[in-house]
């Protein structure tokens, strides 16, 4: 025969049971038979209500996170559609990417061009140079530099002599405040150029300052890039970006409707 199964014990009623509890005489003042189960159910009710309170408050949270879900979702589309239907009037089209391979061709060109003539000019002889004397000329606002470059030729008969003099006058001395202030607009237009130019390089805002030297001793001339290169510190590759971050600034004019490419002194806007 089988063994028997293993039996579970009953289990001992506890002191705290609501059998003994409802027989035991140590209360005599409890109430009689279920009457004492009244303050514990009213208690339960209490905590049901604060139960089903708090699932409705979670029900409406549910039901607004889903009103807005549908509503952004829609905003999404729409936005999307949008995107898809209109034109962009600033956008680059097919124009600007010739424009722009126009504008590439003619900067190479420039510079090959600049490139050669920089070569025939180191492949010319030097030109002896002529005798000449400097002297100084007063003038209402100072003194002014000139040099008198004089050369004499004698008549092979031996007739007589004639001089031919050349003047060429040189770049006008600044004076103490004229100094003063191109310092500072020369502060004031490098504070409106990138970084790189504000002193992140040196060398790089050096070749700036003299680039803008050159524009503001001739504010009224046009120049082409091979008169800012002065070769082997500024260089036509240096000398091209420096004059593209004018132009972006608007400080300079780009004019390309003579054929050649020629930049113009604007200034900072105001």
């Amino acid at each position: 025969m089988p063994p028997n199964a293993p039996q579970t014990p009953l289990r001992r009623l506890s002191q705290g049971s609501l059998f003994r509890l409802s027989r035991s005489t140590a209360y005599p003042d409890a109430p009689h038979g279920l009457g004492f189960l009244e303050p514990a159910l009213a208690e339960l009710i209490d905590e049901a209500e604060a139960l089903q309170t708090n699932v409705e408050g979670l029900r409406a949270l549910s039901d607004a996170l889903g009103t807005f879900n549908e509503s952004f979702a829609s905003w999404l589309y729409v936005m999307n559609m949008n995107a898809l239907t209109t034109d962009w009037p600033q956008a680059p089209t097919q124009d600007s990417f010739a424009l722009a391979a126009r504008r590439a061709e003619e900067d190479a060109r420039t510079a090959l061009e600049a490139i050669r003539a920089a070569e025939e000019a180191a492949r010319r002889p030097p030109t002896p140079p002529e005798p000449a004397s400097t002297m100084e000329l007063p003038t209402g606002d100072g003194a002014t530099e000139s040099t008198i470059a004089s050369s004499a030729t004698t008549n092979k008969s031996g007739g007589g002599g004639r001089v031919a003099v050349k003047r060429k006058m040189a770049k006008p001395k600044l004076t103490a405040r004229e100094k003063r202030e191109r310092g500072l607009e020369m502060e004031r237009l490098l504070a409106a150029l990138p970084l790189e130019f504000r002193g992140n390089d040196p060398t790089l805002r050096r070749h700036m300052e003299m680039i803008l030297e050159k524009f503001m001793d001739g504010p009224e001339e046009a120049f082409n890039i091979v008169a800012f290169v002065k070769p082997p510190d500024l260089n036509q590759a240096r000398v091209n970006k420096c004059l593209i971050a004018l132009v972006n600034r608007k400080i300079v004019r780009k004019d390309n409707s003579t054929g050649s490419v020629l930049y113009h002194w604007n200034g900072l806007p105001q």
